[in-house]
């Protein structure tokens, strides 16, 4: 699948979605937008691809909002830029719970959105040349509609920070601060996701769907009686599925599991 402003590449069972915009650092507008939730639901949809890689064409993995969008937007009335916003948060949502793994392959700027796909993706790496930041503020905004996704990945201490100060997050940082998972030389890079790729490949396509799924139902809820009665019936409802019978099989026979 080819589109002006997206383009995606398949290696097997792993599908790379490239950012199309190199000449505007892959920034946003409402095509873009529109282009990436097009394409994400169409590999999501799609039962051979496995893993999803989120990339950008250029010196940039993704600058944030465009600039003449956002010129636009400010002359928009509520109602326009209510539609503009659920439309990017709708993006991002799709991203998110992606029913398959997701990797943001991160090489440079990552600022304002950019932060917020490498934070909606399920694993981050990135090179030691990638910067990050939250800038809406410099712009009198805020980071909304990705704030979910980087709270999740940053957490409420680092967000109260870096969401006022807009200050630039450089890979080391991001690192420490648990925004990326790997952070590598560029030649190294694509190396490093092959690597990650290889290991998601290895497991049951439902059972990381669901695992997915799980992760979301477990957060901040207290461990009571109720969680403990839901993670039992979450186990014993997928160890009766075809594919958790295979995995075991796969397993006590020593061979590869069929989706393998």
């Amino acid at each position: 699948m080819t589109h002006e402003l997206v383009q995606i590449e398949r290696a097997g069972s792993v599908a790379t979605l490239w950012l199309n915009r190199p000449d505007k650092h892959n920034a946003f507008d409402e095509h873009l937008i529109a282009a990436i939730t097009e394409g994400l639901r169409a590999l999501g949809d799609d039962a051979t691809v496995r893993v999803v890689v989120l990339a950008g064409r250029g010196k940039s993995f993704s600058a944030g909002g465009d600039l003449d969008w956002m010129r636009r937007a400010a002359g928009f009335g509520f109602e326009q830029n209510l539609a503009d916003a659920n439309a990017l948060a709708t993006m991002l949502r799709t991203l998110a719970e992606l029913p398959k793994p997701t990797i943001a392959r991160v090489h440079g700027a990552a600022l304002g959105g950019g932060m917020g796909l490498a934070c909606a993706c399920d694993i981050a790496v990135a090179s030691e040349a990638a910067v990050f930041a939250t800038s809406e503020v410099r712009f009198g905004l805020i980071p909304a509609t990705i704030g979910p996704y980087v709270l999740r990945a940053i957490g409420a201490r680092q967000c109260r920070r870096y969401f006022q100060s807009a200050e630039r997050i450089d890979a080391t940082r991001a690192l420490q601060i648990g925004l990326v998972h790997e952070v590598v030389g560029a030649a190294a890079l694509d190396p490093k996701i092959a690597e990650i790729t290889a290991s998601l490949a290895v497991g049951g396509p439902q059972a990381q769907a669901r695992a997915k799924r799980f992760i979301a139902e477990l957060s901040d809820r207290p461990i009571d009686a109720a969680l403990v009665a839901a993670t039992a019936d979450a186990i014993a409802r997928i160890r009766a599925t075809d594919e958790a019978r295979e995995g075991l099989a796969a397993f006590l026979e020593k061979r590869k599991a069929s989706w393998a």
